[in-house]
C-alpha cells in the first residue's frame, strides 16, 4: 500500500504532519477529516536519501509557484474560518521548507499583527533585486484589497489561485511546446558545425594533392569550412551583437512598440502571441470585475500585464473612450488589434450585463486557441528543420563523394 505525507491543521490551529499509508490521497483526505482534522498538503511520500537525511536547495528568490502556493494556501486556511494572523502562522509552518517564502510570510505576519491591511503588508515587500517593484503585481494587490473592502478574502484568494494556476498552465503550454524545437535547432547547427570543421578538412588535403579542380560544390563547402576553422568567433560575435542589439532596441517602449506590431504580423508566431495576449486580458479582466474592481481601474491594471505595447496602446484607448462614454469592445474593435471574435463576445456581454462571464468564457476559448495554434507551429516546424538538416548534411556528404570520383577519375 502505497504512503502519503500528509500536512492538517486541528481545531486549534495547530500544524500536524506524518506519514500514513492509504489506497489513495482521496481515502486518507476523507480519514484525516473524520479524526477532526483540516487537511492542507497531501503528497506521495519520497523515499529518504542517505539514511534518512534530506538533501534540499535553497532558493533565494520567489517564483511564480510559490506565489501560487502562498495564495492557495491561505485561501484554504481563511476558508476554513481561521483567522488572517493565526492562518499566517499556519502557513509558516507549511512553508518551512522554502526559506524565501517563509520570511516572507513573516514579515507580512508582523505587519498584519500591527494593524495594516493585507494588501498594504504586502505591497511593501520588494523583488529581491532590490528595485521599488513589489513582488505582488497591482493585479494581485487590487484583488486583495477588494476582498478586504468586501469581506470575502478567503473566496478572492481562491479565485486569485484558480488565475495564477491557469496562467501558469499557458505559461508551461508554450515553453514546453518550444523545447523540442530548440533542442532540434541546437543539435541540427551543432551537426552541421562538426561536419564543417572536422570532417571535410579530413579531405582537403587530399583534394589539394589532387592537382586536379574540384567540382564547383566542393569548393564551396570546402571553403565554408576553412572559413568556420579560420573566422568561427565571428560567427559567435554575431550572434552576440545581434542578441545585444535585439536586447537595446526591445529596451525603448518606443522601439518597442515597433517590434512587437512586427511579431504580431509573422506568420503562426503573430496568431501564438495574439492568442495568449487575448486570453491574458480577458482572464485579468473577467476576475478584476467579478471581484467588485471598477472597469476603468480594471484597464489600467490590465494594461500593466501586458507585453506587447500595440495591444497595451488599444487597451489604453479603451480607456480614453470609456471616459468618453463609449463602450470597452467598440474602443477595442475600432483599433481592430483584438480578435473580432473576443471583441463580438465582449460586446454581447456588455449588452446582456454578463460581461465578466463572458470575458472568462473568451480566455477559456484562446487558450484553447493558442494550443492549437502551438500544435500547428510545431507540426510545420518540426518536419522542416529535420529535412532541412538531411538536405544540408547529404550536400556535404555528396559535394565530398563528388570530388573523391573526380580524384579517382584522374587517378585512372
Amino acid at each position: 500500500m502505497p504512503a502519503f505525507s500528509y500536512k492538517a491543521v486541528n481545531g486549534q490551529g495547530d500544524v500536524i504532519e506524518g506519514v500514513r499509508e492509504a489506497i489513495n490521497e482521496q481515502i486518507l483526505i476523507a480519514a484525516l477529516q473524520a479524526e477532526g482534522y483540516m487537511p492542507i498538503r497531501v503528497v506521495p511520500a519520497k523515499p529518504k536519501l542517505f539514511s534518512g537525511f534530506k538533501l534540499s536547495a535553497k532558493r533565494s528568490g520567489l517564483a511564480q509557484k510559490d506565489l501560487l502556493l502562498f495564495t492557495s494556501e491561505l485561501a484554504t486556511l481563511l476558508e476554513s474560518g481561521l483567522p488572517l494572523d493565526k492562518s499566517l502562522l499556519v502557513l509558516m509552518d507549511l512553508t518551512e521548507d522554502n526559506e524565501a517564502l517563509t520570511k516572507l510570510i513573516a514579515r507580512v505576519l508582523e505587519k498584519v499583527k500591527g494593524g495594516t491591511a493585507l494588501a498594504d503588508s504586502l505591497e511593501r515587500r520588494k523583488s529581491p533585486d532590490r528595485s521599488r517593484t513589489s513582488i505582488f503585481s497591482k493585479f494581485y494587490l487590487n484583488m486583495i484589497r477588494a476582498g478586504e473592502a468586501g469581506g470575502s478574502l478567503g473566496e478572492v484568494l481562491s479565485r486569485l489561485a484558480e488565475y495564477l494556476e491557469r496562467s501558469q498552465e499557458l505559461k508551461d503550454t508554450v515553453s514546453t511546446a518550444l523545447i523540442y524545437p530548440m533542442i532540434l535547432l541546437v543539435m541540427s547547427l551543432a551537426s552541421l558545425f562538426i561536419m564543417l570543421t572536422f570532417v571535410v578538412p579530413q579531405f582537403s588535403e587530399m583534394f589539394a594533392s589532387a592537382g586536379k579542380a574540384l567540382p564547383v560544390s566542393t569548393q564551396i563547402v570546402v571553403g565554408l569550412a576553412e572559413w568556420l576553422q579560420n573566422y568561427w568567433w565571428l560567427l559567435i560575435g554575431g550572434v552576440v551583437s545581434l542578441s545585444s542589439y535585439m536586447k537595446w532596441q526591445l529596451a525603448d517602449p518606443i522601439r518597442k512598440k515597433v517590434w512587437d506590431g512586427r511579431f504580431l504580423r509573422l506568420p503562426l508566431v503573430g496568431n501564438i502571441i495574439l492568442n495568449k495576449e487575448t486570453a491574458n486580458i480577458s482572464r485579468t479582466l473577467g476576475t478584476l470585475l467579478g471581484n467588485g474592481v471598477s472597469i476603468l481601474s480594471a484597464l489600467i491594471i490590465v494594461r500593466e500585464t501586458v507585453d506587447n505595447l500595440v495591444l497595451a496602446d488599444a487597451i489604453q484607448d479603451a480607456e480614453d473612450q470609456l471616459k468618453q462614454g463609449k463602450t470597452m469592445s467598440d474602443a477595442l474593435l475600432a483599433k481592430g488589434v483584438l480578435p473580432k471574435m473576443a471583441l463580438q463576445m465582449i460586446k454581447m456581454g456588455e449588452e446582456t450585463g454578463r460581461l465578466e462571464e463572458m470575458l472568462l468564457r473568451v480566455a477559456a476559448i484562446y487558450d484553447k486557441q493558442l494550443r492549437v495554434a502551438i500544435a500547428r507551429m510545431l507540426a510545420l516546424l518540426e518536419p522542416a528543420l529535420i529535412i532541412s538538416l538531411g538536405l544540408m548534411i547529404a550536400g556535404i556528404i555528396v559535394s565530398i563523394l563528388l570530388a573523391i570520383l573526380s580524384v579517382n577519375d584522374l587517378a585512372f
